[in-house]
Formats: structure tokens, sequence, C-alpha cells
């Protein structure tokens, strides 16, 4: 029967997909394949039966007795034998030229088989190329290396080689007159040189790896994307292996890196490129900016590596076997490669590995050196004060927060202080929200009508439409996108907090995590405003804090009930209660410096609450805060007088502690712990007229100002400079921690002296001179009188 099966045509091979045509030509040599390892497996099972089937045949019973008889036959000849040294010398040759036959003596005698019946196939060819054996290396000069054989039809040919052996007697002469130059070297002996000659030496070199990073930092300055492999070149240096200088050679080269990555480093990440973008084909210019990108990326990845590896080498305080700096130039290495990576986390925030950097510096702020951890402080500062979108602080404060879990709280208080200096202020996210809004301007109606025609406006018109909708999705999704961010980074802040606050309450994180919560208070979620009042109570009413502490909870409550917490129905009268109570505690010491908290406190407490707050209260606190200007320093007593000012202005009635008489029932108890309960209306502010005549001129001021009732204009009215300025401002600027006194004191001038003056201290001069020489006299030429002029003065 003919095959049926056309060819297909060239249409439907065109309709035909390329992928169905391969699969078709897979499966194809697959089933050929298939075929053919099936009839291999059954032809070696023919073979395997046929072999079995020849083994288990069964022998004859004469074969068998021939072979017993023909056994019997050799053992009766062993018997009868002679040994060797009785035989005949032909018969003994005779013998040994029979034994060199391995067939004689191999062959089953009792087989029917001829002896060249074998085939060479069912030798084992790779057997008998084993069984030959090798010769002894008798001769070195011809020393044979053994090769890989090669097998074709008439067996293995061995292949080898004859070993390149050079002349004994060359390489003796060579190691001989090597053995006498360094003989000769070893006898010259090395000069000896002065201090001066080496340091002289030393500046040489150093003069030298100068020249040499400034020749190189300068050309791939000029042109980073043709000297981009200079950067290997000069991060080479930083392995540099002379001991003399090998200390400020690395400085120089850490320093000059950073320096240049600050300059060459692009405003964006470099991300690697995919197989696809490899694969395609790109202009030269593409090509020669990604080669420079992926340089640039590479060694600013090995600078890093490198800058890691000196501050762990100076952590772990080991010396090196191929180093050749001493244990003790580790550290300044450690300050510059800490002071390298401060500069870059702050100038690069943008670039690759900056996460790196973050996760390589946060840990160093709880180092033990106050040198580094102070950088690295500074650093952090200046990254959130100038991060506007929130990337790089919301990665700083990741690392932080799993940094104090970590070490189970025991970190300085100074790690957590770092919070305070986020920039997550409403008013920061609307400024910085108009900042990176593109400003579009948009033609006029008159431009309109004077340059374009009627179908032009027309257009213009749907343009700027469209254009007007595009600015405002992408204003509104920056700043969705900011404020998502700052409040993932809020969430993390407050979770370690409360961290603090639930486990550690006796750390001494406590004052930084309380002085956190008063700055973001107002951006707590409202649900935790009940339970985060109770834990600021008990923690006041325990009275394990100290005064500054219980003044930031006092501060902390009073934000949560001044922002989202006036909708809460709380008093908050226990905490007016604690701090009422707790005022006498500052002075003129070390509490001096608390009493901005306190303004702080004021501040919120009236200002922001004044309809919460009674009259009896507010007199209260006036009457005791004029009180305690008496005790403090004079920037307080400038803040405190400033506080008065405002809460006279602010609550009516203010001026019945000006008047001597008394209004209502009771008398006064300042000794008091109670506001609402002291009679404060019933006394006066005396204490106005003692400032009156404080040795400060700003507080006598105030004092003044305070007396008349702090009138807003006339002639008992402030300056602009003192009445405008809050009363926090005016603590700071009138501060003395410098040791300085604001306004300046006048130096006073000496008088002339007179004429009887002068001539006075003249005369005092020649006596005290004439008496000197006198006495020295005295002593040269009559030493007997004068010890004798001593004993009767000592009588």
């Amino acid at each position: 029967r003919k095959n049926t099966k056309r060819v297909p045509s060239f249409r439907k091979l065109l309709r035909t997909s390329k992928i169905k045509l391969d699969n078709k030509l897979k499966n194809k040599q697959y089933k050929q394949q298939s075929a053919a390892k099936k009839y291999r497996k059954e032809q070696k099972k023919l073979r395997e039966a046929v072999r079995d089937a020849i083994s288990r045949r069964p022998f004859p019973l004469e074969e068998c007795k021939k072979r017993q008889v023909a056994e019997k036959r050799e053992e009766e000849e062993e018997e009868d034998a002679l040994p060797l040294d009785m035989m005949d010398e032909d018969d003994l040759k005779l013998m040994e030229d029979l034994a060199q036959k391995a067939s004689f003596l191999t062959r089953d005698l009792s087989s029917d088989e001829p002896v060249h019946v074998k085939k060479r196939k069912h030798e084992s060819v790779i057997d008998k190329y084993e069984k030959v054996p090798r010769r002894m290396q008798t001769e070195p000069e011809k020393e044979l290396i053994h090769l890989l054989p090669i097998k074709d039809k008439g067996g293995i040919i061995p292949q080898t080689m004859e070993k390149p052996v050079l002349n004994v007697a060359q390489n003796e002469e060579e190691d001989t007159e090597e053995m006498e130059e360094a003989e000769d070297f070893n006898e010259e002996p090395l000069p000896v040189l002065t201090p001066e000659e080496m340091a002289a030496q030393r500046r040489q070199k150093l003069q030298e790896r100068k020249m040499h990073i400034a020749a190189l930092a300068s050309a791939i300055l000029s042109e980073p994307d043709n000297n981009i492999k200079k950067l290997k070149e000069l991060r080479a240096m930083l392995m540099e292996q002379d001991p003399n200088v090998a200390v400020i050679v690395r400085k120089l080269v850490m320093v000059s890196l950073m320096e240049i990555f600050k300059d060459i480093a692009p405003s964006y990440k470099i991300r690697p490129l995919t197989e696809a973008e490899k694969a395609t084909k790109v202009k030269k210019e593409t090509q020669k900016l990604r080669e420079f990108e992926e340089g640039l990326v590479s060694q600013y990845k090995f600078y890093l590596e490198n800058l890691e590896q000196t501050i762990k080498d100076w952590k772990q305080r080991k010396l090196k076997k191929s180093n050749v700096i001493s244990l003790k130039a580790y550290k300044g290495l450690a300050e510059i490669a800490v002071k390298c990576l401060c500069e870059l986390l702050v100038a690069l925030p943008h670039f690759n590995f900056h996460n790196n950097i973050i996760v390589l510096i946060v840990p160093l702020m709880n180092d033990a050196s106050k040198m580094i951890s102070e950088l690295c402080f500074e650093a952090v500062k200046k990254l959130f004060k100038q991060d506007k979108l929130g990337y790089a602080s919301l990665g700083v404060v990741k690392v932080i927060s799993g940094l104090v879990r970590g070490r189970n709280y025991d970190v300085r208080p100074e790690v957590l202080k770092v919070f305070l200096h986020l920039r997550i202020k409403e008013v920061e996210l609307q400024k910085d929200s108009e900042d990176i809004a593109p400003k579009k301007k948009f033609m006029t109606y008159k431009e309109k009508r004077k340059n374009l025609s009627r179908m032009q406006r027309k257009w213009k018109k749907a343009e700027e439409k469209l254009e007007r909708e595009l600015l405002e999705a992408e204003a509104s999704e920056s700043k969705e996108k900011k404020l998502k961010l700052h409040t993932e980074t809020l969430n993390i802040v407050f979770v370690t907090y409360f961290r603090i606050l639930k486990k550690a309450q006796k750390s001494p994180l406590l004052p930084a995590v309380l002085e956190g919560l008063a700055k973001f208070a107002h951006l707590i979620n409202v649900e935790f405003f009940d339970d985060l009042l109770i834990v600021l109570h008990s923690l006041i009413a325990s009275g394990g804090l100290s005064y500054r502490e219980s003044l930031h909870c006092v501060l902390s409550a009073f934000h949560i009930l001044s922002g989202q917490g006036d909708v809460l129905n709380i008093d908050p009268m226990k905490f007016y209660t604690h701090l009422y109570k707790t005022l006498f505690s500052l002075h003129a010491g070390g509490t001096n410096d608390d009493t901005g908290i306190v303004l702080q406190c004021m501040d919120v407490m009236f200002a922001k609450r004044r309809k919460q707050v009674s009259q009896q209260r507010a007199l209260a606190f006036l009457k005791r805060l004029s009180t305690l200007a008496l005790h403090v320093l004079p920037n307080s007593s400038v803040g405190i007088l400033a506080t008065n000012r405002v809460l006279m202005q602010t609550f009516p009635k203010m001026d019945l502690l000006l008047d001597n008489e008394s209004q209502g029932s009771g008398v006064y108890l300042p000794e008091l712990e109670e506001p609402e309960h002291c009679n404060a209306q019933n006394t006066a502010l005396w204490e106005l007229h003692l400032l009156q005549r404080h040795y400060h001129p700003t507080v006598q001021k105030y004092a003044a100002h305070l007396i008349v009732g702090a009138p807003t204009e006339g002639s008992g009215a402030l300056s602009l400079d003192l009445s405008q300025r809050p009363a926090t401002e005016l603590f700071e600027a009138y501060s003395m921690r410098g040791m300085t006194f604001n306004p300046p004191v006048a130096s006073v001038t000496p008088r002339r002296k007179d004429t009887f003056s002068q001539m006075d201290s003249f005369i005092d001069e020649e006596l005290n001179k004439q008496l000197q020489q006198h006495i020295s006299e005295t002593i040269v030429h009559k030493p007997l009188d004068f010890a004798k002029h001593l004993k009767e003065s000592s009588l």
C-alpha cells in the first residue's frame, strides 16, 4: 500500500506557526530515540538469555569420567616428579620455555574448544593495557610524561612526551651566582640614618603621596566619565604599606574619596540593568553612561566596605599580620572613617547604599567614645532637619527602634532625643507641599486675545484645563505620600515610647520619652489619650521621678488636652495642683534651667486653655510665680515676669493683687497646695517692689511695667523688643550659661593719679631699692653681724 500522506503545501506551512513546527520536529526525534533505545534493550536481553543457557548446560557422564582420570594422572605425575636440581639443563630449559606460554598453563584442558577459538572482541582491552608494566625512570633527563591513550581499530596506542629538563649545571651556576650576590648584599651594611634624615625622608614620601592623590582626584573631577578607572587606583592607596606614612596617607585618601563621591554622584539612584536591557543595542553615549554608572556604584560600594572594615578593626582591636599600622592608630583611622560616613549620610540621602550607611551610623550613636557618638548625633540631626519627603527619616527611625529593642532599652538617652529633631509638623507639611508643587504660569485673557486666533484660544483653553487637573493630581499625590511616610514614622516613634513606658519606667530613657511625648502629643490618636493620661499621672504619683521628668509629664498631659483632646471631658486639676505644689523647687542653682519647661507649661495651661481656667486658679499662680521670681537667676526672672504679664492681660480682674485692700473673706494661705482654695485674692504683689530694685535692668523694666497694671500703650508700656517676644525666647536670650551678662556691664575707667601720689610712689620705690642694696651688702661683707641681727630680732 502506497503512502498517501502528502507533503504539506506552502500555504499550509505559512499558516502553521513556528512553535508548532518545532514541537512536531521534537516529537519525531523523541519517537526515533525511544524506538532505538527499545531495540537496544531487546538485543541486550537476548544476549543475556543465550549466555545463561550456555552456562547452565549439563556436562555428559563420559566427560566427567575423563576429567577424573586426568586429575588422578596429574597427581601421580606430581608425586613421581623429580626436583629441579636433579633435572638436566636441556629439560630445565624446555620447562622454562613452556612456562612463558600463558595459554599452555592457563588453558582448561577439559574443554573441547581449540586454542584459538576465543576472538579478540571478548578480550578486555583496558585490562590488557593496565597489565603492561611501566618502566622505572632511570634517566631523569629523558623523563616521560604519560598522556591519555588513543583508541582505534588496531587497539590502544599509548601517547607519551619527554619532559623538558633544564641543564643541571646551568641551574647550579645560576644558584651559586644568586648566593654570591646575596652574600655581597648582606655584607654591605645598611646606611644608618639620623633622626633628621629620617624626618626629611618621611616628608619627601608624604609629599609624593599627596601629589599623587591630588593628581588622581583632579583628573577624576575634571572628566568623571573617562577617568572612572582612576577611582580604583586611588582606592588602592587605602592599603598603603609604608609604615612611615601609612596612617596619614590612608586618612587623606578617605577624605579625598568622600569629597569626590559627593561631587560626581548623580542626583538619582542608579539601579542595576536587567538582562533584556543588557541584550539590547544602544547608542555609544548611552553605553558610555551605563559603564560610568556601573563603575561608580561598584567603586562606591568597595569604598564603603573599606570604611566599615576600618571601624570593625578598631572595635575588635585585633592586629592583623599583614597590617603595618599599630593599634594606637586604629582609633584615628576609625574617627576619620566615621566622619566620612556621616558626611555621605547627609550629602547623599538619595544615592545607593544609603540604608547601609544608616545601619552603620545608628549603632555608633551609642558608642563609648564621646567624639564618635557626637559625630553620629549631629549627622542624624542634620539628616532629619533637611529631609522634606521623609524616606531617610523613616529608615533612621526604624533602625533606632530596632537598636533600642535589641539592646533591651540599655542605650544612651541621646539616642531617643534625636527624635525631637524630626520634621513632622502641620505647618512644615503645608510649606513643603507648596515648595514642591510646580508653579505653572498660564496666559491671561488679554494675552490670548492679542496673540491667538479664535480657534487657537479654544485649543489653549482646553490645554490649560488639562494641565491644571494634572498639577492638582500631582500635588495631592505628593502630599498624600508625604503624610503616609510621616504617619508611619510617628507610629514607630510612639511604639518605642509606649514600650519604654510599659516595660522600663525606671530606665534613664524615661526623660527623653516624656520630652518626646510632650512634643508629639498633639499627633497621637485620640483612642490612646485616656490610657496615656493615666500612665502619666501614675508616674507623677509614684514619686520616683526627678523634677525635670515630672515637668515633662505635666507638659505632655497638657499638650494632649490642648490639641485633639479638647473634645474629651477631662479635668486636669491634678496636673495643675502638682505644678503649683512643686514650683518652689526651682532656685538659682541647678534647677534654674528647668524654668524653660515651666514657662512652656504655663503657656499651654493658661494661654491656650483660658476658657477652662477659673479666676481663683489664675490668681494663685500669679502670686506664686511673683514670689518665685525672687529666687532664680535674672533670665528666669525675666521669663516669669513675661508670663505674669500674659496672665494679667488674658484674665480680667487680675489687678486685684495690685490693691492693698482685701477682696472677700478669708486669709491668704501660701503653704496650701490647692490653688483653688488658698484665697489668693486677699493678698498683694509686694514682690514687684523688690524686683523694681533688682540689679538687672530688664527685670526692673518688667517689674515697673507690672506695677502700673501691664498697659499695652502709654508711658508704662514696654518697648517692642520686649513686649512682642514670648517668655521662652526671653529666657534663652538673657541666659548666663556662657558667663556673660546681658546687657553687658560698662567698664569703669581708672582715675588719673595726681602729682602727690606719683611722688609718693616714686619715693617708695627709691627707698625699697636702697634697703635691698644695704641688705645684700651686709650679707656679703658682714655675715656675722647679719646673723646676730637676725637672732636679736627673733628674740
